[in-house]
């Protein structure tokens, strides 16, 4: 006896921009305050002065990467909506050459002409399968999927806001070496989470993603520190 087994995958939807402002906001936050923090410890100043610079940090760092992704995803929803709007008018407008575009376009990619035509008209008569068909093949989106820039633009805030706390944290008890050594702690482990659930996220091999958002954080963090050291806070800057 042969039982029936049905497999059923799904799918993320990773075009609403939320899931990736919200990954990414954590990663840039992690990344941007822990090498503005050891830029600033480098030069020794006082425990108050990495506070601050931690702080205004993680402030601008929220507002900003808030603002543009609002302003980016507004612009390209805003774009996409034009585009749909042309190709609307032009299904109207011209339905024999539309329809044949369409058709064409699925016998370039190995259908028959006669199951082409078929499809096409299929979906040239139903106004809105006609747009989605459209928009899809020629603009490569897809219509009810075009991003919500809020979402993308609170997601960013919070989440930058999150991953920039977490190498200031150790300030607000401690200063000096304590706080340097447990920053960069905290930083380490938070880049290590990050990175696994970036290549969970991507279907890609989590040690290997883990590895890499902890090397690169590292690098950009000494870099920073570098620099900071080499300007040097006693030398009258």
């Amino acid at each position: 006896m042969v039982e029936d087994q049905t497999y059923e995958h799904h799918h993320r939807n990773v075009q609403s921009g939320g899931a990736r402002a919200a990954v990414f906001g954590i990663s840039d936050g992690l990344v941007t305050n822990i090498s503005l923090i050891l830029g600033v410890v480098g030069a020794h100043p006082a425990a108050n002065v990495v506070r601050l610079a931690g702080l205004a940090g993680l402030i601008a760092g929220a507002f900003s990467m808030g603002a543009g992704e609002l302003i980016s995803m507004k612009a390209q929803k805003e774009l996409l909506q034009r585009e749909l709007s042309i190709e609307k008018e032009a299904i109207i407008a011209d339905h024999d050459a539309e329809l044949n575009e369409l058709a064409e376009t699925y016998e370039s990619r190995g259908f028959s002409g006669e199951l082409s035509k078929r499809i096409a008209e299929e979906a040239m008569s139903k106004p809105e399968l006609a747009l989605e068909m459209h928009a899809r093949e020629e603009l490569g989106i897809d219509p009810d999927s075009l991003g919500s820039p809020v979402l993308a633009s609170v997601a960013s805030f919070f989440s930058f806001a999150v991953g920039a706390a977490v190498p200031l944290l150790p300030w607000a008890f401690a200063g000096g070496l304590v706080a340097t050594i447990w920053s960069i702690c905290a930083a380490g482990l938070i880049a290590i989470v990050v990175g696994a659930v970036l290549g969970w996220f991507t279907g890609r091999r989590v040690i290997m993603s883990a590895t890499r958002q902890l090397v690169v954080t590292a690098v950009v963090a000494a870099a920073a520190w570098g620099i900071g050291h080499g300007l040097g806070y006693g030398r009258g800057l």
